[in-house]
């Protein structure tokens, strides 16, 4: 037995995090900070939200010669990480194996010692990231923070304005960068944004949020049975080191939440230096991310739902049968939310075809990773990149200036936003732009005309690059491209209705079944808003699925009454199968429908009702 549940060096590492805390902030405790009124009037940069990507913008900024003040509603830095106890680092490497985004991403990683840390360890280091810059101040727990608009000369952000203390305080700055999760800042100034994935026609699409719990009692031996029976049971997406483990999918899948709004996924554990570890698994249904009573109501689901899912883990994952529920994370881990327009939107070709962008300033290469948007509604792995680049100008909204935006809520599309959504993109982001900060200063121009410079765009790489930074072009061959059906594989992959997996393998050639068909005819329609009042035949018939029983379903939409032969003819007189000359060799009746002659069929369909409605707008 201990005489004391901290050990000596837990003590000392308690210090010492004080320590570090007291030299980045006035004073450590929520009620003893100086109210907002204390600091300076004018600074040359403000970075709002203190998650990665926002340390990472405001240490960037510093080193580059600016003053910065980086300000947060939270009480302690690190956000996702510190906050939502986000303690596994989904990772991003190239195809040569090397990290791809270094420079301070890379010096976090290097001293946190792995893709899995210990939380008090991380804050040690974020703090100690903060402290070294002498022309960085940090204010946190500032109730309120709204953008500052000019008064003239069109939409800019030229400050904020802290709320809470005895008077509001009016900061001013040249640039802003919003590095809160959901582009709170570049919302009230009045930037475009999408919400979810409605930008694809889905509603409600936001993926399920977690709330990250802690379990007490695993010793290494309960870690090392964790990692043996992980190493034996065979699969290519389970796995278990040191310090992370992932999987037991066939386990969790067997739990039976007691409500409809939980789902217990596979477990991602993340070890603490204390015999915890720290489980992201547990997803949450039906939260509106940017409603705060929202969020409670999801948090006192998961809370209640909390002792049947440990109990069920107690008897059913091994090693973790002695673990204690010891907590839960501050914050809920929210995957989605805004997605803002910039002048850029990367889009879901941009990831899987692997696009270089001359003002690349970061590279991702993570699967794209669909996380379950409800009950019925299973997560996929839409596909996975080697190497893509994020342009500069998904950074700098539309129609607002003085302002860059950072994170998981920059300009990608719902679907890219699945992949370069990861901290050491946004962290890669959050050093561009406070490079960029002082870089459009030195020349007195607005970030929309610093994106259009090609001379400057080489400038900021080349000064990232001495930064620590390893910003090259690359060119990797897309493998698919020459295949007869990929406009229809990207037109149906575009609405998240092709899956490839982790080896992107799409089964172009292979049979489709008619269920499926019928899934992603349907789908397809409703997602787009194809004009059509009718709903298709089915035939149900037990043969094999081919050209004339699609073509039957798809007169249906058409509101045609007809046999299949008919319905083939017709679709065949509109000239559907030989709208390029070495199309007619795949789209034979006499054999099964391939997926790729269905992705074509129904993506020719999709289109000519769009255009015959007089709406093209989603081709």
């Amino acid at each position: 037995m201990r005489k004391s549940s901290i050990p000596k060096s837990g003590k000392l590492f308690l210090i010492l995090a004080l320590i570090a805390i007291l030299t980045i902030s006035t004073k450590p405790a929520n009620d003893d900070l100086p109210p907002p009124y204390k600091v300076g009037d004018v600074y040359d940069l403000i970075v709002v939200g203190s998650d990665p990507e926002g340390i990472a913008a405001a240490v960037s900024a510093a080193r580059n010669g600016l003053s910065v003040l980086l300000v947060d509603k939270r009480p302690i830095l690190g956000g996702l990480m510190t906050m939502s106890w986000l303690n596994s680092i989904d990772m991003n490497y190239g195809p040569d194996g090397e990290i791809l985004n270094k420079g301070i991403f890379a010096e976090f990683y290097n001293k946190i010692k792995g893709d899995s840390f210990d939380v008090q360890n991380a804050t040690v280091v974020f703090n100690n990231l903060v402290a070294r810059e002498k022309n960085l101040q940090v204010l946190l727990n500032v109730p309120s923070i709204k953008p500052v608009m000019a008064a003239s000369g069109g939409p800019a952000v030229v400050g904020v304005r802290l709320a809470g203390g005895a008077e509001d305080k009016v900061v001013k700055a040249r640039s802003v960068i919003d590095a809160t999760q959901d582009a709170d800042i570049a919302a009230l100034a009045g930037v475009p944004y999408s919400v979810g994935h409605e930008d694809i026609g889905r509603e409600a699409g936001n993926m399920a949020a977690t709330l990250v719990f802690k379990l007490r009692n695993v010793s290494l031996l309960d870690w090392l049975k964790i990692r043996y029976y992980l190493y034996r049971d065979g699969s290519k997406s389970t796995g278990a080191n040191m310090h992370s483990a992932w999987g037991f999918n066939g386990i969790t899948s067997q739990y039976k939440p007691q409500s409809d709004r939980i789902m217990l996924r596979g477990l991602n554990i993340g070890r603490q230096k204390d015999d915890s570890v720290l489980v992201n698994a547990l997803l949450i249904f039906g939260v509106d991310s940017l409603n705060h009573n929202s969020r409670l109501r999801a948090r006192a689901a998961a809370e209640k739902e909390l002792p049947s899912i440990v109990a069920f883990i107690n008897q059913h994952v091994p090693g973790l049968g002695r673990a204690v529920l010891a907590g839960t994370a501050p914050e809920l881990y929210v995957r989605e939310s805004r997605h803002i327009y910039g002048e850029y939107r990367l889009t879901l070709d941009d990831v899987l075809e692997n696009r270089d962008f001359n003002d690349r300033i970061a590279f991702g290469s993570y699967p794209v990773d669909m996380q379950p948007t409800g009950p019925a509604v299973p997560g996929v792995v839409i596909g996975r990149p080697l190497q893509y680049a994020i342009p500069f100008r998904c950074l700098v909204p539309q129609k607002v200036d003085g302002l860059l935006v950072v994170g998981r809520s920059a300009s990608y599309d719902s679907l890219a936003h699945g992949s370069a959504r990861t901290v050491p993109v946004g962290m890669a982001e959050g050093q561009a732009a406070g490079a960029a900060a002082a870089l459009a200063g030195e020349n007195n121009l607005s970030f929309r005309d610093l994106a259009g410079r090609r001379d400057l765009m080489l400038e900021l790489q080349s000064r990232l690059n001495k930064q620590g930074m390893a910003l090259q072009p690359f060119q990797v061959k897309n493998k698919l491209a020459g295949h007869w059906a990929y406009a229809g594989l990207k037109f149906m992959r575009g609405l998240g209705l092709a899956i490839g997996g982790y080896n992107n393998d799409y089964k172009l050639d292979s049979p489709i079944e008619e269920q499926r068909f019928i899934n992603i005819l349907s789908q397809a329609v409703k997602q787009t808003g194809a004009g059509v009042d009718s709903y298709p035949h089915l035939y149900t018939e037990p043969n094999v699925f081919n050209l004339y029983d699609a073509c039957y379903m798809l007169s249906g939409y058409m509101g045609l009454k007809c046999t299949k032969e008919e319905a083939f003819l017709y679709f065949k007189d509109r000239g559907f199968f030989d709208r390029e000359p070495k199309w007619k060799a795949y789209f034979d009746t006499n054999k099964p429908l391939s997926n790729g002659a269905a992705y074509m069929l129904v993506t020719n369909f999709v289109r000519d009702r769009r255009q015959e409605s007089g709406d093209s707008s989603q081709e």
